[in-house]
């Protein structure tokens, strides 16, 4: 291991001998009222040391000090594995956890924001109401007919009828309304309409009585009845029976059924604002606080200077300042009323720094996870900024990281390796940024290597378009993906990258495979083999092997522990205490009965297996029907990645890479990726991008929304926007090559992958 003498005070943060997960009894001082950043590959033992060793401790004995009614509404941590960690600070952690939050959850119900806008109109607005009154989480202030969420369900039209066609040749898409069925010869035989007339020719009287009319009665019959139905249009009856309904009561087939049919739109009430009429009557200088909510964060900042009422004025100058502290953090481009399931995982986790980065609390301990993360270069800067000034006013951040302009942030690196999961857990060097720089490690080795663009690109084999994007902040933009290649999608964050290709491109091209960072559909027993689809094959070569049925070598049915059930673990839990989680007794923590484990496969028993990385898997089989799933782990950059482990302790970057794992076999087809870098080490962003060229080379188109210079300079193809975020944003700037963008002027983008290729 290379080290240097620590920085800062004798009394840092001690840890000794850390066992967390892969951890080799990791001893070291962080010190204190520094930035001390963690490096490492993916697995190397970073979020085992900074976030399941001292975070974890350092909440827990916080939390020892609250008595037992408090600790009994906070979350309840175990004892990490660990001798000692010593001279701890009060902690705020920071993590790349999903904010969560539902359909009422917006920007401004996060921050708090929206309660101090508010208290505002309460006392300032013309007329003035009670706080709750503004509220559209509150019976007061909420809209009575979406009950403030400022959407409803409603029929969608376009999918109910294809105006190309007739009534007699099924121009109703509606499965009950087949040619001859008695829902259909409520129109055909209702004598408003020309059965052989096209949809598209119908005159604007009888589209109204196809769609919304009512009065008189229709015969319809059968085979053996004759009956008279009440004439009612299409779309009015198919609201009155479905969009009043619980859908949750219906069979899976029936409630997909209608679901195919209907859309949210904003609310024709209160057209999408949430509130109540009273509400949208109280105004500030003629606007009202639905008009204020939906302006960006950047917008509404001034807006608030002009308000000279005495009282109001404190108010605005409290509102100013938090929502100042949004615009530093790069997210000026929000509004308070966007709303939370919208925002990205890097705008998430921002917004989750807001009220940090500005507090004027000293001697704590904060504890960030990639802060960088959906950060352009151009944003990276202003981020550091923060951080430093955080860190001067006497705090010790601790900070998980591999964008190198943030690692060179740190006053102080722990650089942990050599490799991942078992060939990691080790700090290989401690010292300033400058000695990492010339350190013999895979971190040291990769912030030293430069590159330059693709020398040649690949040539399209056709073309994917986007015709008019007005989604969010896109200004009617077209723009065509080439097939055949990799492009990046490239701008800084609130650009319109997000909108043109999860929004825009998605529905124009429903067919693409897209993987995100959402959690992975499964169950809390899934497992990196079982999601793969390998786990079946698995069992059946254990059958084959040892004569014992298939079922035997599962701990979800026949071979589970009867003590723990197949968890592995037994926890107790003990009132306002701590849980506390032992590994079962009966199975010694390996999920299965001990008859199981006597049954080998070539010396191994099948929770040795489970306990198996992917890489130590694909050198004990050889069977294709094992090898052939397994080893996309590992082209998908999770080598280290135990076949048995809980996909819910994966990250998100984790969980893309396994998702586009389980997509692999695909030919000929369209892949959309998000931010797949996400948690990559520099040195593992190379078996990224050489999977992607893998990709196209099998005759597949490959879209990424990337911040990674690394991905841009060696994609084929560059879709820029910008030139800002928000308003300021929403326009293509730039497409072509890599070696295009290099000389392009007025491309943010094109400016700092210039300064990545010079090596500045």
């Amino acid at each position: 291991m290379t080290t240097t003498p620590d920085t800062g005070s004798d009394d840092g943060v001690r840890i000794v001998g850390a066992r967390e997960n892969n951890l080799k009894d990791v001893s070291l001082t962080i010190p204190r009222n520094r930035i001390t950043v963690f490096t490492g590959v993916s697995g190397s033992g970073k979020s085992s040391l900074v976030f399941d060793t001292l975070a974890v401790e350092s909440q827990r004995q916080l939390y020892a000090t609250f008595n037992w009614f408090i600790r009994n509404q906070l979350p309840r941590y175990g004892r990490p594995h660990v001798t000692a960690v010593e001279n701890l600070t009060a902690p705020v952690v920071v993590d790349q956890k999903p904010l969560g939050g539902n359909a009422r959850s917006t920007v401004g119900t996060l921050t708090d924001l929206s309660s101090t806008l508010r208290v505002l109109f309460s006392h300032c607005a013309e007329p003035a109401l009670p706080p709750g009154a503004y509220s559209f989480n509150d019976p007061q202030g909420m809209c009575p007919q979406c009950e403030g969420l400022g959407q409803e369900r409603q029929v969608d039209v376009e999918r109910m009828l294809d105006r190309s066609k007739s009534l007699d040749e099924g121009a109703i898409l509606l499965p009950t309304h087949k040619v001859g069925s008695m829902d259909w010869q409520q129109y055909a035989n209702s004598g408003h309409f020309d059965t052989s007339k096209r949809l598209c020719d119908y005159t604007e009287q009888e589209w109204h009585t196809l769609l919304h009319g009512s009065g008189g009665t229709v015969t319809v019959r059968t085979a053996n009845t004759t009956t008279t139905l009440a004439y009612e249009g299409v779309v009015a009856r198919f609201a009155r029976t479905n969009l009043k309904r619980d859908l949750s009561t219906l069979g899976e087939r029936a409630r997909a059924n209608v679901e195919r049919f209907v859309s949210l739109g904003p609310c024709t009430s209160c057209g999408g604002a949430r509130l109540a009429p009273p509400t949208l009557a109280s105004t500030i200088e003629g606007r009202t606080i639905a008009d204020l909510s939906r302006m960006e964060v950047g917008e509404l900042v001034p807006f608030l200077e002009t308000i000279t009422d005495p009282v109001g004025a404190q108010i605005a100058a409290d509102l100013r300042e938090g929502l100042s502290r949004v615009v530093a953090i790069g997210l000026g481009y929000l509004s308070l009323d966007r709303s939370s399931t919208s925002l990205s995982g890097g705008e998430a986790q921002r917004l989750k720094m807001v009220r940090h980065l500005s507090s004027s609390l000293t001697g704590m301990t904060y504890v960030f996870d990639e802060p960088s993360t959906g950060l352009h270069p151009q944003d990276v800067g202003r981020l550091g900024e923060l951080m430093r000034a955080l860190c001067d006013r006497g705090n010790t951040l601790v900070v998980v990281e591999h964008d190198p302009d943030v690692i060179a942030l740190a006053d102080h690196v722990v650089d942990l390796g050599p490799g991942a999961g078992p060939h990691g857990g080790e700090v290989v060097y401690t010292g300033p940024f400058g000695g990492l720089l010339g350190a013999d490690t895979v971190t040291g080795r990769a912030l030293r290597r430069r590159g330059t663009v693709k020398p040649e690109a690949r040539r399209p084999t056709g073309k994917l378009s986007v015709e008019g994007a007005d989604l969010n902040n896109l200004r009617n933009v077209s723009v065509a993906f080439p097939t055949g290649v990799l492009t990046a999608v490239t701008g800084v964050a609130g650009s319109g990258k997000s909108s043109l290709v999860t929004g825009a491109f998605r529905q124009a091209h429903p067919d693409a495979v897209f993987v995100d960072q959402s959690p992975v559909r499964a169950s809390a027993r899934s497992t990196p083999v079982s999601f793969l689809q390998a786990m079946d094959p698995l069992r059946k070569l254990f059958a084959r092997a040892t004569g014992a049925p298939a079922g035997l070598f599962s701990f979800n049915s026949a071979g589970a522990c009867g003590t723990c059930q197949g968890r592995g673990e037994i926890v107790t839990e003990l009132a306002y205490m701590d849980p506390v989680r032992l590994p079962c007794e009966g199975c010694g923590g390996r999920r299965f009965q001990e008859e199981v484990l006597r049954h080998r496969l070539r010396g191994r028993s099948v929770a040795d297996v489970l306990e198996m990385t992917a890489q130590d898997a694909l050198d004990f089989f050889t069977e294709p029907e094992i090898t052939g799933r397994i080893s996309r782990l590992v082209d998908v950059g999770l080598p280290y990645l135990t076949l048995g482990r809980s996909l819910s302790t994966l990250s998100g970057g984790e969980r893309q890479r396994l998702k586009l794992a389980g997509q692999l076999e695909r030919s000929h087809g369209v892949y959309v990726l998000d931010e797949p870098t996400t948690g990559l080490h520099r040195a593992d962003v190379d078996g990224l991008v050489a999977l992607l060229d893998r990709l196209v080379d099998r005759g597949n188109t490959v879209i990424v929304v990337e911040h990674d210079l690394e991905v841009v300079r060696r994609a084929d193809w560059v879709v820029d926007l910008g030139p800002g975020g928000g308003r300021h944003g929403g326009e293509v700037v730039f497409t072509g090559t890599p070696a295009a963008l290099l000389a392009a002027e007025g491309s943010v983008t094109g400016e700092h992958l210039r300064r990545f290729c010079a090596g500045g």
